[in-house]
């Protein structure tokens, strides 16, 4: 019994370095999903700006190799089966594309475009907002 059971950690232990057992369970919860969802349930329509976030999304964990999360998010949002022209995005979002080796994901860009748009100096950390809570105390003082 004991030989049994080290050979099932070791084959455990063996496919989740590889990420093979990641995969699978990732696989099979997309397949479950996909069993469960009710394709007579119409999906409420999608607004332009949460076309734009969906497909930021998208190709964050597309780019990450989290297919199996892109799979569901599709599925689950009614988000077109084919992706958005990146240049398409770069124009409806007003931004400029500083890598076109496409070594980041659209969207770790934008989180730098935010820190650049806030900041007094290109590569200087933009200030912590304050908090609504410290903004009411200040007045409230």
């Amino acid at each position: 019994m004991a030989a049994v059971a080290e050979l099932k950690a070791v084959l455990k232990d063996t496919l989740e370095k590889r990420g093979v057992l990641g995969h699978l369970k990732a696989r099979i919860r997309a397949e479950v999903f996909n069993a469960l969802d009710d394709d007579h349930e119409p999906r409420p329509l999608l607004s332009h700006e949460n076309l734009l976030i969906n497909e930021l999304i998208r190709e964050y964990l597309e780019f990450n190799k989290y297919k199996y999360t892109a799979s569901v998010l599709i599925a689950e949002s009614g988000q077109p089966v084919v992706p958005l022209d990146r240049q398409f995005l770069i124009h409806e979002l007003n931004v400029f594309e500083e890598s076109t080796d496409n070594t980041i994901s659209f969207l770790a860009q934008s989180s730098r475009w935010h820190a650049e748009c806030t900041s007094d100096r290109v590569g200087t950390p933009a200030p912590k907002p304050e908090s609504r809570l410290a903004a009411k105390w200040k007045k409230a003082s």
